[in-house]
Formats: structure tokens, C-alpha cells, sequence
């Protein structure tokens, strides 16, 4: 029984391992194509890790006016929340014939943890600044769930009323990709821009917003506790594309040349990410939760009804 719990905890913990290190690459490969879309050379292949390393080496500095239990314990809490996620996911990845009813259920609150616990701690700071930011990303976040929910549940139709991740992969082996229809299209574009927002990027990137409002949500961290958001976020950079491929494009399988069409799924969807990243001007808070509330929601409506058409 010890043994067999040893087990479960050693791959737990090399399953977030694994989610880490494939968000840290890709946070520089992110940062890699904007330095080059702005003439500039971007940084090493390393700059992730030494900046992370760099922040937990530094004083964590607590605002005199802060709950100070709340504001420290705030990122620790996202962290939890996003490795449980990444845990979760990557053993759906490896053994999609092992997961629990109810998982995409589950994996849906997990994720929304970081964002809850960034609102906590910034409210807890003290600090007026944050305080607006807390009130960006509160409202961000009602936004952008409205559609991807509405996207998820349009999943869980076509697969049979199957609340389990494994089950919506694996019946895409059969049936197809769920990508291959007109409410599959349109899910994965409302899923797209909502895993925009999820993940802070320009166009909505307006809670930290540096030009605004100084970072926002973050301005009162330092140390340890921001390297734990910023680890928070690098993982989310990997867990929310792979979301994407076992809901819409069959899966990530690791089996003779799947892994390479695998990884091409994955370099696809990091694509259209930065592409948009680049390609636009940071929207209003106001603009963004009327552009989920209102086009993206009747997209993802729109997705719905075609789906029970069979469309």
C-alpha cells in the first residue's frame, strides 16, 4: 500500500515536472517570435529558468497595509491549483482509459483556480493599483468563461454525454476529430480566443497591463511568491493548448509517428497564440467582456444548436 502511494506520488510529480518544462519552452518560444516580430534578438533558450531562479532568490517584500497570510499564501494556492490540473491532464494523456467520470468537470474548476487565487492575493495587497487589476481580471474572467463553457458542453454532446477526457479522446480515433465540423470549427476559435484571455496575453492582457496600471494584479509581489505566479502562468502556457487538442484535434498520442503529428497540433495552436499576441492592440476591460459576452457567446451558442443538428 506504501509502495503502491510512493508510485502515485513520484508520477504526479514527473507528470507536472514534464507540463513544466514544456511551458517553459514555450514561454521562450513565445518571447523568442515577439523579440523577432520587434527587430530585436529575444532572449536564450534559458532566460525562463534563470528568471524564475532569479526571482526565488529574492526578498519577498510584504505591503504594511496587506493581509499578510491571504497575500503570501494567494500564489501558493494558484500553484496548487495548476499542478493538480497538469497532474491530471498528463495522466489523461498517458492513460486516457484510466480516468474518473467527471474529470473534464473537475479539470474545468482546477483551472480556474489561478485566476481566483491572482484576484485573492491582489485584493488582499492593500494596494489601490492591484486592487483595480483584481477588479480586470474578476471581470475577465466572468467573461471568458461564459463561451468556453458553452464550447465545453458542445463536446460533451457530440461525445455522448461523456464526462470523461479519456472517452472524448479516444472517441475521436473512431469518429473524428470533433475539430471536423461546423461547430467543431467554431468551438475551436471561441476556445482560442478564450484561452487567450485565460492566459493574459495581449489582446487581454489588460489586469497586469504595465503601460496602465504597473502590473496590475502583480505589483506587490516580489520573490518567491511571484515566481510562483509566473510559474503558475508558464504552466497554464502548456496545460491550455493540450486542453484544446484532447476536447477538438484527437488527443496526443505517443505511438510511432503520432508523436510528430502530435507535436504539430501543439506548434499549431502556440502559432495562432502569438500570431494574435502580435497582431493586436490591447482591448478596454469593458470591450473585452462584451466581445466574450456578446459575439463569442452567440458563436458558442450558434456551435450548440449545430451540434444537436448534427453539424
Amino acid at each position: 500500500m506504501v509502495v503502491t502511494s510512493i508510485i502515485h506520488i513520484v508520477t504526479f510529480l514527473v507528470i507536472v515536472l514534464g507540463i513544466l518544462v514544456l511551458g517553459l519552452l514555450t514561454s521562450w518560444v513565445d518571447r523568442k517570435v515577439t523579440a523577432r516580430v520587434q527587430a530585436r534578438v529575444g532572449p536564450p533558450w534559458f532566460q525562463p529558468v534563470a528568471d524564475i531562479l532569479k526571482l526565488l532568490g529574492k526578498e519577498t517584500l510584504v505591503p504594511e497595509t496587506s493581509a499578510r497570510a491571504v497575500f503570501l499564501l494567494a500564489p501558493l494556492f494558484g500553484l496548487a491549483g495548476v499542478a493538480l490540473a497538469a497532474g491530471l491532464l498528463g495522466h489523461v494523456l498517458l492513460w486516457p482509459d484510466v480516468g474518473f467520470l467527471g474529470d473534464v468537470v473537475v479539470l474545468v474548476y482546477l483551472l480556474i483556480i489561478p485566476a481566483l487565487a491572482v484576484i485573492i492575493g491582489a485584493s488582499a495587497s492593500g494596494n489601490p493599483i492591484a486592487a483595480v487589476g483584481a477588479s480586470r481580471e474578476m471581470k475577465l474572467v466572468l467573461g471568458y468563461e461564459l463561451p468556453s463553457l458553452i464550447v465545453i458542453a458542445t463536446i460533451i454532446y457530440k461525445s455522448g454525454f461523456d464526462l470523461r477526457l479519456g472517452q472524448i479522446m479516444n472517441g475521436q480515433m473512431t469518429a473524428g476529430w470533433n475539430l471536423w465540423s461546423i461547430s467543431g470549427i467554431i468551438g475551436f476559435f471561441v476556445l482560442l480566443l478564450s484561452t487567450q484571455a485565460k492566459l493574459g496575453l495581449v489582446p487581454f492582457d489588460v489586469p497586469e497591463a504595465e503601460q496602465e496600471i504597473m502590473g496590475g494584479t502583480i505589483t506587490e509581489y516580489s520573490g518567491p511568491p511571484l515566481a510562483m505566479i509566473k510559474i503558475s502562468k508558464i504552466m497554464l502556457m502548456a496545460i491550455m493548448p493540450l486542453f484544446m487538442i484532447v476536447l477538438l484535434l484527437g488527443g496526443v498520442h505517443f505511438k510511432g509517428l503520432s508523436v510528430i503529428w502530435s507535436i504539430l497540433k501543439y506548434v499549431v495552436i502556440i502559432v495562432l497564440i502569438v500570431l494574435i499576441r502580435n497582431t493586436n492592440p490591447r482591448v478596454r476591460i469593458d470591450q473585452a467582456v462584451k466581445f466574450f459576452w456578446g459575439p463569442m457567446t452567440v458563436l458558442a451558442l450558434a456551435g450548440l444548436i449545430l451540434a444537436i443538428w448534427g453539424l
